[in-house]
């Protein structure tokens, strides 16, 4: 018990004192997932808003693959980038593997079915809301894809808050692809294994402690954004 006390307490410490090792840690995991939601984001929110808006043939399968994809596994992502970037892949000339920019490869992957998914929920119930307030205005498929998307963009920043906080969790994919790598590619989550493996439970305590703030953080700006009951849009001022 007293190892475990004087664990937390070193932990607390690091926080307290920012340590530099610790912090370069929590930045790089900050920028790689931030950059991977953005991008993710970026692809996903229209993906997912075509998909509300359009009918097709296959339509519906369409959406069964992309539910599916959600809770596509982690290792499975990594190790079909890793096969990509490695010097016999496709991509190997480009030499990604163990870079930053190979774990935004895999988080992107990951997390874009999800943001996908979540917008074509949220554009679809609003597309069948309002749908005779936009008939009304005589919109194209672009121009209703494209107000839906500003009108929910309260709703659709849950989905982008959704897919940053699996991806600042993630651990299996980026540990394949970035390997682990100190100072270069040691994420919250691979330093947390690493730690735990070797017995040093102060970093990994600090790290956890950061990991859960950030769940709490994101949680509590889910639940602030959730929409007003009732409310009604403003097509006009975006028209």
């Amino acid at each position: 018990m007293s190892d475990l006390g004087n664990a937390f307490t070193t932990a607390f410490g690091l926080i307290a004192k920012l340590d530099p090792q610790m912090a370069e840690i929590v930045v790089l995991s900050l920028k790689v997932s931030l950059t991977a939601a953005c991008l993710a984001a970026l692809i996903g929110l229209p993906l997912g808003a075509a998909l509300a808006v359009t009918r097709f043939p296959g339509r519906r399968g369409v959406i069964v693959v992309m539910n599916a994809l959600m809770g596509l596994p982690p290792v499975v992502v990594g190790l079909l980038v890793y096969l990509m970037l490695t010097n016999q892949g496709p991509l190997g000339s480009f030499q990604l593997l163990y870079t930053p920019t190979a774990m935004i490869i895999a988080q992107t992957i990951l997390i874009t079915p999800i943001i996908a998914a979540l917008a074509r929920q949220t554009v679809e119930d609003l597309d069948n809301e309002y749908e005779e307030q936009l008939r009304a205005f005589g919109l194209t498929t672009f121009e209703r894809i494209q107000t839906l998307l500003y009108e929910g963009r309260m709703r659709l920043t849950t989905a982008f808050l959704a897919g940053f906080g699996r991806a600042i969790a993630e651990v299996g994919a980026i540990i394949i692809v970035g390997g682990n790598i100190n100072h270069v590619t040691r994420t919250m989550t691979t330093a947390i294994a690493l730690e735990t493996s070797r017995g040093e439970f102060a970093l990994a305590l600090a790290l956890g402690m950061i990991l859960l703030a950030l769940a709490l953080g994101i949680n509590a700006v889910l639940t602030s954004l959730q929409p007003a009951p009732n409310a009604a849009p403003r097509f006009g001022a975006r028209l």
